[in-house]
């Protein structure tokens, strides 16, 4: 097979794994990264496409295919092994994250949330209550059990709810990257392993910009603006990107897709 050949057939495997239409990844937040997805049984072959996913991934990475796939930090880890923990939730709802920072920090003792070890979970539309442990929803969190739920939370949102999805991937997966190969790696570098640096497209970013405060495209400071950030090799541009969206990638579908706080915003 050409090389050619080779890039085109993996692209092409690699965009399908992530059609919504399968059901098997979801986007994080902020659009730029996939995870797989608690709900992918609507999907009654899910399973396998998982498996299938896995080794479509693990032969990349053998062949030292870079993929136009980007996973959260968190499934990173999976793959790796790595243990989890509530900070990894920032790479899949950044806003979910800062709301267990806020509990971690405060003394929740007398604000009434009425937070017990469960957690209410959205399937297919309809609302059920999941125990974060053993009669979870009859036991409460208090300011001096907090840290264990918010931890039982982040484990429920980054692995028991996808720990099939996870386990038939790896299955997948695992019959071209040894377990023992794994362990050479941390999650970023599995990341540039697979992904490598994200191409941006600059004729999509400068499109999908708006100014103010009395500037528009023809100011001069606006021209050395662009100047600059063309000058710049492409690892530095990303810094640039994430420095100013919080995000070192861009959305699927380009950057008319970025996100912000109240929704999708230009850059």
């Amino acid at each position: 097979m050409g090389a050619g050949v080779k890039r085109e057939f993996f692209d092409l495997l690699s965009k399908e794994i992530l059609n919504p239409d399968y059901a098997l990844f979801t986007q994080s937040t902020d659009g730029t990264t996939f995870q797989p997805n608690s709900n992918s049984s609507i999907n009654p072959d899910h399973l396998n496409y998982f498996q299938f996913a896995g080794r479509i991934i693990g032969m990349a990475l053998f062949h030292q295919q870079l993929l136009q796939i980007y996973f959260t930090r968190s499934f990173f880890k999976h793959i790796l092994g790595i243990p989890v923990d509530y900070n990894d939730v920032a790479s899949i709802d950044p806003d979910y994250a800062n709301n267990l920072q806020w509990i971690l920090d405060n003394d929740i003792s007398d604000l009434g949330l009425a937070l017990t070890f469960s957690v209410e979970t959205d399937v297919f539309g309809a609302m059920q209550e999941v125990d974060l442990k053993a009669g979870g929803s009859a036991i409460g969190v208090t300011d001096e059990n907090k840290e264990e739920y918010v931890q039982l939370v982040a484990e429920m949102r980054m692995t028991r709810a996808i720990q099939r999805q996870i386990e038939h991937f790896l299955s997948g997966f695992h019959e071209f990257v040894p377990r023992s190969l794994l362990s050479l790696f941390d999650e970023y570098e599995l990341e540039m392993c697979l992904s490598g640096l994200p191409k941006i497209d600059l004729d999509d970013w400068k499109q999908n910009t708006e100014y103010s405060g009395g500037f528009d495209e023809d100011s001069p400071v606006v021209k050395w603006f662009w100047e600059l950030v063309e000058s710049f090799d492409c690892k530095v541009q990303v810094q640039v990107l994430q420095f100013v969206t919080g995000s070192s990638r861009v959305p699927l579908g380009g950057f008319a897709n970025l996100v912000g706080a109240g929704g999708l915003q230009k850059f």
